[in-house]
């Protein structure tokens, strides 16, 4: 009987985790820990330049624009190509214009439209990276263990958030945002170099014929085949760019002006990633059958950041708020991707993924670039208070849908189908993890797999707090937040 894990028990997460699975979460700790920092750092190599919040909207925006141009071919490149081929040539990508934002910022005085390019070739490895990305981890998984599996994933990625937002800021504070910029190059150079060790052999490879644009095709009618599906992305392409503004924009410029800088920006952030842990595993041990309608109720809080930094709250109300909204998109983030996991053929994930992806953030670079003309016209609290007034809005209005009501978490019991339509979609079976399956030769039957043991443990999408993160969120669209 061959082993559930190629790793040894005590080096894997879990004990059902596979092969692949043991090395997308530990790439995703090492760029989590590398890239919260970088947000900060980002941010205030603008602001030490001289840079107003346009500014720091125009970074934003550069750096979400690319992302939104090329994910859909990112989407079909990666349900074409080997999946870990593509999110290590965009780790590479990530790590070359990480390390030159580095160079420049420590040289010297950066000048807008240089850090402007820079970001905008982070956005764009991230563009090829997420759908590989949400694709291999689909099918690392069975879906007996999807929303454990997920579960733990998110945690372990916040976890190393917590420490990397926390750190990062301290670190900006004492040495300058430079630093901190190299560190999360080099993470990255480790991060791709694990990812290059992923196993696809258990992934069949695609038939030949058909085109880019044919595949593009497949994907949008996977998409728009699911009101449930369109209709949660429509809602995040709002919910998305509005938190994006209020916190990648807003927040640094609040936290200069009221909250001591740098160093509590990175503290707050730290407490967000606390309550994404603290979601994480709630819902390692809680399974909702009606996935999407708890989920979307749990979409309300997050409208909260904004509210607490329009007043603005003390470091100890604001890092409170964010705690709560961590939890919320949490338990939003594992109920989406077993949904999707539960929902989608494998072998059109990727696609779908980018269509989420481009949906939930299509208009990041509109708001966060108008975050500066919005607060001279208006005000910066009263911008803050509009953003969180639509959050609440659009995620009301999306909850009479009557599929985000009324789907459910279908046991593994249940039959497997193929792409239905919205509220009957078919539910296909993930490939089992690597290492626990033998492929059958021809002619003979494959062996079974063995009994996969029960946990000893009792699974962006973090909004826009990690919507201009490089990367890792493996479940976008309701894109959140890496």
């Amino acid at each position: 009987m061959p082993p559930v894990s190629r790793f040894h028990p005590r080096f894997s997460p879990t004990h059902w985790a596979g092969r692949n699975y043991s090395l997308l979460t530990a790439a995703t700790v090492i760029t989590n820990l590398g890239s919260h920092g970088a947000l900060i750092a980002a941010a205030f190599a603008v602001i030490e330049t001289g840079g107003d919040s346009g500014d720091v909207g125009l970074v934003a925006a550069a750096r979400t624009l690319p992302l939104v141009l090329f994910l859909l071919i990112g989407g079909a490149v990666a349900d074409r190509l080997p999946r870990h081929r593509v999110m290590v040539a965009a780790n590479a990508l990530n790590c070359l214009s990480q390390a030159a934002f580095a160079v420049l910022v420590l040289g010297g005085e950066p000048v807008l439209w240089q850090m402007m390019a820079l970001t905008a070739l982070g956005g764009t490895g991230q563009a090829f990276f997420n759908p590989a990305s949400e694709g291999m981890l689909m099918s690392s998984v069975s879906r007996e263990q999807a929303g454990r599996a997920f579960a733990f994933y998110r945690m372990a990625m916040h976890g190393a958030g917590i420490g990397g937002a926390a750190l990062g800021g301290a670190l900006v504070a004492a040495l300058g945002p430079g630093w901190v910029l190299a560190v999360d190059a080099a993470a990255f150079a480790l991060a791709g170099a694990l990812r290059a060790f992923l196993d696809v052999g258990h992934i069949p490879r695609r038939p030949p014929g058909g085109g880019m644009l044919r595949d593009l095709l497949d994907g949008w009618r996977e998409f728009t085949g699911r009101s449930w599906l369109w209709s949660i992305v429509a809602q995040f392409s709002v919910v998305v760019a509005v938190i994006g503004a209020a916190e990648a924009v807003y927040g640094p410029m609040v936290a200069r002006d009221e909250l001591g800088g740098a160093g509590p920006w990175g503290l707050v952030l730290g407490a967000f990633g606390a309550g994404t842990v603290a979601g994480a595993f709630l819902m390692m041990r809680w399974k909702p059958r009606r996935l999407l309608l708890a989920g979307t109720l749990c979409v309300f809080p997050l409208a909260l950041p904004s509210a607490a930094l329009a007043v603005p709250l003390p470091i100890p109300g604001l890092a409170s708020v964010m705690f709560a909204s961590g939890v919320a998109i949490e338990v939003f983030g594992v109920a989406w991707i077993t949904a999707l996991h539960q929902e989608i053929p494998e072998e059109k994930f990727s696609r779908v993924s980018a269509y989420d992806w481009f949906g939930s953030i299509a208009m990041v670079p509109l708001a966060t670039a108008l975050a500066g003309p919005v607060e001279g016209a208006v005000g910066r609290s009263t911008a803050l208070w509009a953003c969180a007034a639509l959050v609440v809005l659009v995620t009301a209005a999306v909850l009479f849908v009557p599929e985000v009501r009324t789907l459910t978490r279908r046991s593994t019991t249940e039959g497997a189908g193929g792409a239905g339509s919205a509220g009957d979609a078919g539910v296909t079976e993930a490939p089992a993890p690597t290492g626990s399956v033998k492929t059958a030769e021809p002619g003979k039957a494959a062996e079974a797999p063995p009994p996969v043991p029960a946990p000893t443990t009792a699974p962006a999408k973090a909004p826009a707090l990690a919507a201009n993160s490089l990367e890792d969120v493996p479940d976008p669209g309701p894109a959140a937040t890496s």
